[in-house]
């Protein structure tokens, strides 16, 4: 799909999704960010993964740019043995950035509606 088509507009296009869950369109959404973003082979460049965690993943990076855990995390980053990501290193980076963020925290602090 061109570059040009907003996410919204791929994920309704995916006829699978149709009835899908808001877990699998959250997934298929973190999949055509990551497929817009790479290269040909399916591979994102180092500094277009740390341009799409700025941008597209800033409320769960905001604040941790100080904690050493996070620095850490992006120096092994930088250090990557390949110079670009898979889908699946992508998704490691973002699960881990996840976890340690202090967004999740107050994500669990919300009182559950039922």
């Amino acid at each position: 799909m061109p570059k040009s088509i907003a996410i919204s507009k791929q994920l309704a296009s995916i006829k699978a999704l149709g009835k899908g869950s808001e877990l699998e369109k959250a997934i298929a959404t973190v999949a055509l960010i990551f497929r817009n973003s790479s290269d040909p082979d399916g591979k994102l460049e180092k500094a277009t993964a740390k341009n799409l965690l700025q941008t597209q993943f800033r409320n769960f990076t905001e604040g941790q740019e100080t904690k050493s855990t996070y620095k850490d995390l992006l120096s092994e980053l930088d250090e990557h043995v390949e110079s670009k990501l898979d889908f699946e290193d992508f998704m490691i980076l973002l699960i881990t950035i996840t976890v340690m963020s202090d967004l999740l925290q107050n994500i669990w602090n919300v009182k559950i509606m039922k």
